[in-house]
């Protein structure tokens, strides 16, 4: 796992100077406090998680389980990966997993729901993931959690293979302008985003991301669940004003 040395939610690492992150960054952590706050005035049903370093856990109604809808695709990406860990990638690889990742095509994630099958709960397990249940029929009614996602999108680089762990990343760091709403919004100078979106074909029905941030040696994964917003309008709202509210003054 990726080295991390902080206190409390971020890993931070103290380098000389002008090497990177500036030394008194060691005093930011994220604003969960603020984030809650806000959550509790939004309408729907709001619940995020964020994950900094050593595993450290924080989680506002964490562990209840929402219908995935196409956040399933991130995984989706990784068991295929680790299926195919012993062989380059072909052109129809990438065929199916680039549109279903940076345009979010369904049809394509059909496709490869029905190649990983039962194997994404073996994915589930080693990502430590306790909330998933994979539905092997629809797959977006798959259900999982914030904590859950967090989890699994902080560990996000170990669970791909190596050899083809370049290729996940690019995919996650290019989902199109249209779809870069919430996270993909909220400033984050110095740091690589990395992170897939899921939604209720625009009803407001549910609204997910989950996320990866990297700067250097540090990370931050986090993950917000909207379900039963007034619009989808309203749901990429709370993405974006949750995520805004826990990495408020992320140091570059």
């Amino acid at each position: 796992m990726r080295a991390r040395i902080a206190t409390l939610c971020v890993a931070v690492v103290v380098l000389a100077p002008g090497a990177g992150v500036a030394a008194d960054s060691t005093a930011w952590a994220p604003h969960f406090s603020a984030a809650a706050r806000y959550a509790k005035h939004r309408a729907g049903s709001v619940r995020f998680a964020v994950i900094g370093p050593l595993g450290k856990f924080q989680g506002f109604h964490a562990k209840q389980t929402a219908p995935s809808a196409s956040l399933l695709k991130a995984m989706l990406l990784v068991e295929y990966l680790r299926i195919v860990r012993d062989r380059p990638l072909h052109t129809q690889d990438r065929r199916l997993l680039r549109p279903m990742i940076i345009r979010s095509d369904n049809a394509a994630a059909t496709r490869v729901n029905a190649i990983v099958g039962h194997r994404v709960y073996r994915l589930a397990h080693d990502a430590r993931m306790r909330d998933f249940h994979w539905d092997p029929s629809v797959w977006g009614l798959s259900r999982t959690s914030p904590r859950d996602q967090a989890r699994f999108f902080g560990d996000l680089e170990d669970l791909v293979p190596a050899r083809h762990r370049a290729y996940a990343l690019h995919l996650l760091a290019s989902v199109i302008g249209p779809q870069r709403w919430g996270i993909g919004r909220v400033p984050h100078a110095g740091w690589n985003l990395y992170f897939k979106g899921g939604w209720g074909s625009g009803s407001g029905r549910v609204d997910h991301q989950a996320a990866l941030l990297t700067n250097g040696s540090e990370q931050i994964s986090l993950a917000i669940f909207t379900e039963f917003d007034p619009s989808h309008r309203y749901g990429k709202q709370t993405l974006r004003g949750v995520a805004r509210r826990l990495l408020r003054g992320l140091p570059d």
